[in-house]
């Protein structure tokens, strides 16, 4: 029978928590004015950044609307100047006496008026140009878009047509569901600072994922006693993906000098969990265990054991307690 001495370790106060999924920002691409399709300017499944030109919509209709704008701004900003100008020639004739009340108040009239004016043509050429901005569909975030849905001379209207879908790959979200018991550990260490999250992927022992909590929603489903919560993780190398399945590790706090033992050497009865450990004269001891969390192929014990004990990991299935063992040398304690 292979021993294993316990160790010494640091363990995190929430392990593992069950299956958590993958999931991002993603929106559908869609015009903002209406106009045919001129160009995609990238392609199918590129990793674009923000900011970067994705579509045009033929932009003539817009740049006309636009010179149209700007030349009724320099229109009527001449006929402000005249009525600004023929307000004050009013203003001296009618100190003089020379001018009528009524034709200074028509004159003061003429002005506020070619003030508004002005101010409308104003706003139409900050409408042109944002309609004639508009005509360009730009990454609002960097990402990876999907395939094209409209091709090139298609008549798109406004918030009618999808153009594409854009996701945003970095930073992404893993979303997953502590209990109602580890909610308690987890607002507490909330209280004291932001919570580190640990992602390990399918088949990984350590993490090759890091990020931080980021939600936790604010009711509990009855039906499972379980509470939606939320990790941000950076995806620089696009590691993660939507819809993959992770296992998460929440750094809750620390609990130094912890038994650790390994994970395989943990048995199961209607008592509850057990370890096999090496008793007198080389015969096998039951020990009932209370467990912690896990860090890796480990396992922390809270209760059952002592530092002292031995625990056997191989052959469980063909010892029990109370049987004679033959131990193999000791293996070297995981660090």
């Amino acid at each position: 029978m292979r021993k294993w001495k316990i160790a010494l370790g640091t363990a995190v106060a929430l392990g593992a928590i069950s299956v958590a999924s993958v999931h991002l920002l993603d929106i559908t691409l869609q015009a903002r004015v209406p106009g045919y399709l001129q160009e995609q300017t990238a392609q199918d499944g590129s990793d674009v950044k923000q900011g970067d030109l994705l579509y045009r919509i033929a932009p003539e209709d817009y740049q006309a609307a636009l010179d149209q704008a700007k030349a009724q701004v320099q229109r009527d900003a001449a006929a402000l100047d005249y009525a600004r100008s023929n307000l004050g020639r009013g203003t001296d004739l009618a100190k003089a006496g020379y001018l009528a009340k009524d034709s200074f108040d028509q004159r003061t009239s003429n002005l506020r008026t070619a003030e508004a004016a002005l101010a409308v043509d104003q706003a139409a050429v900050r409408t042109a140009e944002l309609n004639l901005g508009y005509a360009e569909i730009k990454a609002p975030f960097s990402g990876r878009i999907g395939r094209n849905q409209a091709s090139v001379g298609t008549l798109v209207s406004v918030a009618g047509t999808v153009l594409n879908t854009l996701v945003q790959l970095d930073p992404i979200y893993v979303t997953f569901n502590p209990s109602e018991t580890d909610l308690v550990q987890i607002e507490q260490a909330k209280a004291n600072g932001p919570i580190a999250v640990d992602v390990l992927l399918p088949g990984e022992t350590e993490p090759s994922q890091k990020g931080q909590l980021t939600f936790i929603d604010n009711t509990i489903d009855h039906s499972t006693g379980t509470i939606t919560a939320r990790a941000t993780i950076g995806n620089a190398k696009f590691a993660l993906l939507p819809g993959q399945y992770v296992r998460v590790r929440l750094h809750v706090k620390q609990q130094p000098n912890t038994l650790m033992v390994p994970q395989v050497a943990l048995g199961s009865s209607q008592l509850g969990k057990y370890l096999y450990v090496l008793g007198k004269d080389n015969t096998v001891d039951q020990k009932l265990v209370s467990l912690g969390p896990t860090d890796g192929d480990l396992i922390s014990v809270t209760s059952g054991i002592s530092e002292t004990d031995q625990v056997i990991t191989g052959n469980l299935q063909k010892i029990g307690p109370g049987m004679p063992v033959s131990p193999l040398p000791q293996t070297k304690p995981a660090s």
